[in-house]
C-alpha cells in the first residue's frame, strides 16, 4: 500500500485528490494539509512513501516545499501537483528535487500511475525539451553546470555531494542558489526569428 499525503491550499481539490486516492487499489491517503506549515506535522505523524504538492501554496511555493522535504532524510518521494506544470517548471522541479511533475488537468491515471512510479524509486518527469534545458542553463552559475547535468542524468544527490566534494549542507545550498536563479528567470524557449 502507497501512503499519499496531500498539500493543497484549496479544500475541493484536497478532498477531490483523496477520493481519487482512495479509489486506488494500491494507494491510501494518510492526511492533508493546506499550507506549508501544515505539512512538518503532516509529514512527521504519517511518515507518507509520497508527498503530493501543489506548486502554489499561500505560504511558500511547493518548489520551496519540496527542496525542504527532500533535504531530510529519509525523504518521501515528492510529485509537484500544479496547473502550472509546464516544461518551464520541470527544470526547476528537478532542481528542487520532485520526482515527479504531473499537471493538474491530466487524467487521474496519469496521477496515479506517477505516484506508483515515483513509489518504486524511479522519476517520473515530462520529457525536457533541449532548449528548455539550455535556457535553464544560461541563469545558472557555470560552477552550477554540472550539478545541473548529474541531476538530468538521475544521479543522486548523496553521488553528487560525493562526486564533487560537498557536505550535504553545502550541496543545498548550491541547489537552493540555482533554485532562486530559475525562479527569478522564467524558463521559455528561445524563439526563433522568423
Amino acid at each position: 500500500m502507497i501512503r499519499i499525503a496531500v498539500v493543497d491550499d484549496h479544500h475541493a481539490v484536497r478532498l477531490g485528490l483523496e477520493a481519487m486516492l482512495t479509489a486506488e487499489p494500491d494507494m491510501e491517503p494518510v492526511g492533508a494539509a493546506a499550507t506549508a506549515a501544515e505539512t512538518w506535522p503532516l509529514l512527521y505523524r504519517t511518515a507518507p512513501d509520497v508527498v503530493l504538492v501543489d506548486y502554489r501554496l499561500p505560504d511558500l511555493d511547493g518548489l520551496t516545499v519540496c527542496q525542504r522535504i527532500k533535504a531530510a532524510p529519509p525523504a518521501p518521494a515528492v510529485v509537484l501537483h500544479s496547473a502550472f506544470a509546464d516544461d518551464g517548471l520541470t527544470v526547476a522541479a528537478l532542481v528542487a528535487g520532485a520526482d515527479g511533475v504531473v499537471h493538474k488537468g491530466a487524467p487521474g491515471r496519469d496521477l496515479a500511475e506517477a505516484i506508483r512510479t515515483v513509489a518504486a524509486g524511479a522519476r517520473s518527469l515530462p520529457a525536457l525539451d533541449p532548449e528548455l534545458v539550455r535556457a535553464g542553463a544560461e541563469v545558472l552559475d557555470g560552477e552550477d553546470l554540472p550539478i545541473l547535468g548529474m541531476l538530468l542524468h538521475g544521479t543522486s544527490r548523496d553521488e553528487i555531494a560525493r562526486i564533487l566534494h560537498l557536505d550535504a549542507p553545502a550541496l543545498q545550498a548550491r541547489l537552493a542558489d540555482m533554485l532562486g536563479a530559475l525562479r527569478a528567470r522564467p524558463i521559455e524557449p528561445a524563439l526563433e526569428s522568423a
